[in-house]
């Protein structure tokens, strides 16, 4: 009877053991998960900013065409263009975090626009590597003196036209404001006709949109910045087509690398 006793009571230990440790197990997976965010909570937790381009920053090779289509001018190409880009940013990054568009009601914002274009200034700059984000910094001209003339030396590698904020205080005032703590500067944006002249009906060019940007976050850090650039169509020259597809695919670019950027590895 001993022995029967001493086997019934082990039997009942391990049918416990079975029970108790896959759920301690279990509770233990919970916590540890539970300490780290995903990668959609730790985005969602920010707020962006969308910061349209100036003027002056939209250079366009294809506008001959997109007039010969569509009958606008150069001034009502441009506004498309710019409010188009802004849109897709929006639509875009609004699945993912709040988002403050300063072009959805310019009645309110046309005077911080002019405060911002006014705080910042551009540089041309080595465009950085994605794979391996470091903030670019300005590069040291090379000057040399041959034969008696001043001679500065080449520099093939690609560039982009990056923004600086000439005030350290423009981002924090703005995040106070508007509740935000991310920034997207759209600070240029190009269409080249790579192949012929512009306005050629005889040329067979190709042709590419591209974006220069920089994110900042609340304390004036830059997080990312670079080009963004997609192939438009020979075919392709009305805005709704350009805006619909070609800027819906920049906004992708750039909204992948805003959240790798987020994300806390």
């Amino acid at each position: 009877m001993r022995i029967y006793s001493i086997y019934k009571t082990t039997a009942i230990l391990y049918l416990l053991s079975c029970f108790i440790c896959p759920n301690l197990k279990a509770q233990d997976k919970t916590i540890s998960s539970g300490n780290k965010p995903s990668a959609k909570e730790a985005i969602s937790k920010h707020k962006i900013m969308l910061i349209p381009f100036e003027n002056r920053m939209y250079l366009s090779e294809i506008d001959f065409m997109i007039n010969k289509e569509t009958k606008l001018n150069a001034k009502q190409i441009k506004a498309i263009m710019r409010d188009g880009l802004n849109d897709q940013f929006y639509k875009k990054l609004k699945p993912k975090m709040p988002v403050v568009d300063l072009l959805e009601d310019t009645t309110k914002t046309k005077k911080d626009l002019e405060n911002i274009y006014q705080y910042l200034s551009y540089q041309y700059m080595k465009v950085p590597n994605q794979d391996n984000y470091k903030p670019p910094v300005k590069e040291k001209e090379e000057n040399a003196i041959a034969k008696g003339q001043l001679s500065v030396e080449s520099n093939s590698e690609v560039r982009f036209m990056n923004a600086k904020l000439k005030n350290a205080t423009l981002v924090p005032s703005l995040g106070g404001k508007y509740k935000t703590d991310l920034f997207l500067f759209i600070n240029e944006l190009d269409i080249k006709s790579l192949n012929g002249m512009p306005g050629d009906l005889n040329s067979n060019p190709t042709r590419k949109i591209i974006l220069h940007y920089t994110i900042y976050t609340l304390d004036a850090k830059e997080i990312n910045s670079g080009i963004a650039e997609v192939n438009l169509p020979v075919n392709v020259n009305n805005p709704s087509k350009i805006i619909g597809t070609y800027f819906s695919q920049l906004a992708d670019i750039v909204a992948a690398r805003i959240e790798k950027s987020l994300v806390v590895k």
